[in-house]
Formats: C-alpha cells, structure tokens, sequence
C-alpha cells in the first residue's frame, strides 16, 4: 500500500483563512521532508492537466505530463484513432517508472497520467519508496465526451474514450474525486482529503 506523507497546514492571515482561489497565485510550501509524486489519473478528458497543474501550483512543486513522454508512433497511433496496446504502453509506463523514481530524489511532484489498469500503476510505483499517491478523477462517459468535444488543440480524439473506459479499472487505494464540478472546487476537495487544509 502506497502511502500519503503529509502534514496538516493551517493557512491563515490575521486569524482569518485565506480562500481557495489564493493557492492558484501563491503557492503553498511543500514541507521539506515530503518526497511525495502524486498522479493525477483517468480517462482522456477528464482534466488530469488542469488539476495536476494546479495541484503542483498549490504544492510548489514541478508539474509533469505523461503525454509528453509518448513516443511519435504512439501518438501518430492515437490522432488516427487507433488504441494503444499494452506493449505500445510497456516502454512509455517503464520511462514513467524511471522519471517517477528521479522526481521523488529531486522532492516530489505532480505527474497527470492515464494510468488506467492497476498493472500499470504497478509498473509506475516499481522503483520508489512507497511515497506515491494516486488521484483519480472520476466522471462518467457522457460528461467526459462533452468535455473532449470541446477541448481543443489535443491529439486524442474523442473517438478512443469508449477504448479508454473499457480498460478502465478504478483504483481502490486512490484518493477520488468527481469530475462535475469546478477546478478550484476539485482542488479544494483534493487538498482537504491530503490534510492541506
């Protein structure tokens, strides 16, 4: 079991507790002794970047995409609308691994990766200390694929969300949220489940 290492913080000015939306502009400090990499994970669309930025913002540490670390055939495979294998995701997941391992010397951070089958989650946490926590971003196909249908500038089309989803296998050790409402609100709920706040 992954555990979460992390330590109560009380944010307040002159008594008062300063809001939510004050984190996206100044960061919070991570304490020093955590070396957590947290991964923001779920289906294409579910706004694994809009939070694992925020997260990272929030906790002042570096913010990573998994994207950014697909080969160009895997992501010529998914502009076409063509689902990757678990072979075409074995040396992209083995990369993570490695990363994951290196961010967490470095003092942790925000990694937003599919991560959708628990095999490949084991592979992502095979070469850490147990000091990875997952964040699952949880929404139904239907919200999802709005989503998608307006998002712009993205080489996965919407057309690979029913590949995603039946491949799908929701983590029972992850921190979830639900994707319906705001990303300041989905922060909030975040930080208040990893004792933030």
């Amino acid at each position: 079991m992954h555990r979460i290492i992390c330590r109560t913080l009380i944010f307040s000015y002159l008594g008062h507790f300063l809001p939510l939306s004050l984190f996206f502009i100044f960061p919070l400090n991570s304490p020093e002794e955590q070396r957590v990499v947290f991964i923001v994970m779920g289906v294409s669309g579910s706004g694994k970047t809009t939070i694992g930025k925020a997260l990272a913002r929030a906790l002042n540490i570096p913010f990573h995409d998994a994207d950014s670390y697909h080969s160009k055939t895997n992501v010529e495979k998914m502009k076409r609308g063509i689902p990757l294998t678990d072979n075409d995701r074995s040396p992209w997941l083995e990369t993570l691994s490695s990363n994951i391992e290196k961010w967490e010397k470095e003092g942790g951070g925000v990694l937003a990766c599919s991560a959708l089958k628990a095999v490949y989650r084991k592979i992502l946490v095979s070469k850490t200390q147990e000091q990875v926590t997952f964040i699952f971003l949880q929404g139904t196909r239907d919200r999802i694929s709005e989503r998608m249908r307006n998002r712009k500038g993205h080489f996965m089309p919407e057309t690979l969300l029913d590949s995603q989803f039946s491949v799908l296998e929701p983590p029972k050790d992850a921190i979830t949220v639900s994707v319906e409402n705001t990303p300041e609100k989905i922060l909030e709920e975040i930080l208040l489940k990893l004792h933030y706040k």
